[in-house]
């Protein structure tokens, strides 16, 4: 039997990828254009912000929350306005140094995908700014014509939703991870633990510090993309 010989590339998004939280920038983006109460917006998106980084995140709460601004308005001007939010905010702080370790993975033919907690509405353009194809994101429901709900669809992507998600991603190309030489997950977060540890080289990446413990305790590599 021939040996598997592709390798699968996973990234998670925030402050791996990039120096920022996505979610929470696009959220302070809503007020600097006027869409959100700014005291009363940015207390709450702060305060889901920390519940996340102390692993206590509700995340059904925070996305009806954080999607709540932006659902409110004509889909065009929601759209217009994401734009903005990705020339103004998002483009500027892509570093050379994580599009190079994208196009790494690229170029020696891993299956290469982003796998994060925000959602889908925030995250898909940025996936493509990566050039990457396979983004699996926090998915929301939507109506028949095709508008935004505040509610997630299946599982989240987030913690152990991250590697059922993974899961079925693979199986509905046909595949598995036994299918693979080796698999590389680089993320800044403990709430990624266990999507790590499907990896045969997690790699802490920008980590946290607690992360960052966990990595020298268990002898996983430390990449640092930015300051």
């Amino acid at each position: 039997m021939t040996a598997p010989s592709r390798h699968l590339c996973l990234f998670d998004l925030d402050h791996t990828l990039i120096p920022i939280d996505s979610d929470h920038a696009f959220g302070s983006f809503m007020v600097e254009i006027g869409w959100a109460d700014a005291d009363e917006f940015r207390r709450r998106n702060d305060a889901f912000y920390a519940d996340y980084q102390a692993g206590t995140l509700d995340l059904d709460a925070y996305i009806d929350f954080a999607t709540s601004v932006w659902r409110r308005r004509p889909l065009a001007e929601a759209l217009a306005a994401r734009e903005r939010f990705l020339a103004e905010v998002l483009r500027p702080r892509v570093t050379p140094q994580a599009l190079e370790l994208v196009r790494h993975h690229q170029r020696r033919g891993d299956l290469v995908a982003i796998v994060t907690a925000t959602n889908e509405f925030v995250t898909t353009p940025i996936a493509a700014e990566f050039g990457v194809e396979h983004l699996l994101a926090v998915q929301l429901e939507r109506e028949a014509d095709g508008r935004w709900l505040g509610r997630v669809r299946g599982t989240p992507t987030f913690r152990e939703g991250k590697v059922e998600r993974v899961h079925d991603w693979l199986a509905g190309q046909g595949a598995s991870l036994a299918d693979f030489s080796g698999v590389s997950v680089y993320s800044d977060s403990p709430n990624d633990l266990p999507l790590l540890e499907i990896a045969t080289d997690p790699v802490a990446t920008n980590p946290s510090p607690a992360l960052e413990a966990t990595a020298t305790q268990r002898g996983w590599r430390i990449l640092r993309l930015f300051p």
